[in-house]
């Protein structure tokens, strides 16, 4: 059953927001993380043991998200998937003890598995029906929840309020618009004989292809979780900035990074996924290449934001190419490449510090851009191909 440029338009904004919903609960979390903290009395090491779980409840989320997403397909999962991880954001902000808020953050993170893949998955459905990418726009989506739920969080910080207030009053109203904007996403089913070949072939395999694009997205995200936890402690402690500067290395590299994601659509189509990755792999690694070797303030700001630039790109090119590379299988190829990616955002920081333990910060960031030219030099593989039986992926993704 074909798809009417309406339904595609109104799916669109559907999954544009579910996108929002993800961003908007882990910012919110995300700004509640120093009052849980304080709240509970925890030493840095205790609650790093509950953040882990929240990687923990992925990576084990992953492993049944894609299936469940193939079998009922994304429309069935998505809200479902919505309105859980808007709910089980609540809990940990009145966690009581230690080992519950390890218990409620690891269920968050199971839960948030499904509607990670689902939306994506949905989203390569609804960029195949319109013919061209929109992936990147989807994750500039993301980011623009993540500042809106960074904000509600600041807000309920300022008037004294606490986590679990904070939590509650972002998730219900988002856990209550979901029930709306899911009558708005593509019917389930419109692809039943690729479920039909799906079930009947087993669950998918672990391919060359697919441990490539995960890697890819590995490098790629261990940039972000790296931006996260260190561009602002490079600015304060290396290169001695304020610690009003050494803010905006950070800012910087998030509003690039927006502005780059809702970019990306445009250049894709004009480009072609390989292209553009390879191009955004040069700018990342040059980047912060700049802002490492140069060691002045204003550059590494500047670093900073190209870095984010050129990495926004990178992971919705790749999410779309899995999805697109056997349709039949979109839910678990995406899991898939998603559970080794997303391996990068949780140890990326790690890593970072691990290294500059042993030498120094600016050498443990070279890390990241080390990455960015593997992803560039990688970049090849996500040219597309035609898929049998999947319609016709090279409109898509045109690789001029």
């Amino acid at each position: 059953m074909s798809t009417t440029p309406r339904q595609a338009a109104n799916a669109r904004r559907a999954v544009s927001y579910f996108f929002i919903v993800l961003g908007t609960v882990s910012g919110a979390w995300a700004a509640r993380i120093p009052a849980v903290k304080t709240d509970l009395g925890l030493s840095d090491g205790q609650l790093s043991y509950g953040l882990l779980a929240i990687a923990v409840g992925l990576v084990v989320g992953m492993r049944f998200a894609g299936r469940l997403t193939d079998h009922f397909g994304s429309a069935r999962v998505i809200v479902p998937a919505a309105i859980g991880t808007a709910l089980t954001i609540i809990p940990p902000g009145y966690a009581p003890t230690l080992p519950a808020l390890i218990a409620s953050l690891f269920l968050y993170g199971l839960v948030n598995a499904s509607l990670d893949v689902s939306m994506n998955a949905h989203g390569v459905e609804v960029e195949r029906a319109y013919g061209r990418p929109i992936m990147s726009s989807f994750h500039g989506m993301f980011s623009i929840g993540g500042l809106l739920g960074a904000g509600i969080g600041g807000l309920f910080a300022l008037l004294g309020l606490g986590a679990g207030t904070t939590l509650a009053a972002t998730g219900i109203p988002l856990a209550l618009v979901s029930l709306y904007a899911g009558r708005h996403l593509l019917p389930a089913g419109r692809h039943p004989s690729a479920r039909q070949k799906q079930e009947s072939a087993g669950p998918a395999r672990w391919t060359g292809w697919i441990v490539l694009m995960g890697v890819v997205a590995f490098a790629g995200l261990v940039g972000e979780g790296a931006a996260v936890d260190w561009t602002s402690v490079y600015l304060f402690e290396d290169l001695h900035a304020s610690e009003t500067v050494a803010a905006l290395g950070f800012a910087v590299f998030s509003v690039a990074m927006t502005v780059g994601r809702f970019a990306g659509d445009h250049l894709a189509l004009k480009h072609g996924p390989a292209r553009l990755v390879r191009i955004s792999g040069v700018i990342a690694a040059l980047g912060l290449g700049a802002a490492l070797l140069i060691g002045s303030v204003p550059v590494a700001i500047v670093g900073f934001a190209l870095f984010g630039l050129g990495l926004a790109t990178i992971v919705p090119q790749v999410f779309s190419a899995a999805g697109n590379h056997d349709p039949a299988r979109a839910g678990q190829a995406i899991a898939q490449v998603a559970t080794v990616g997303y391996t990068g955002l949780v140890a990326g920081p790690a890593i970072i510090g691990g290294v500059s333990e042993l030498t120094d910060l600016p050498t443990a960031l070279a890390i990241p851009a080390v990455l960015a030219a593997f992803m560039a030099a990688s970049a090849g593989a996500l040219r597309p191909r035609v898929p049998r039986d999947a319609g016709d992926t090279a409109a898509v993704h045109p690789e001029p």
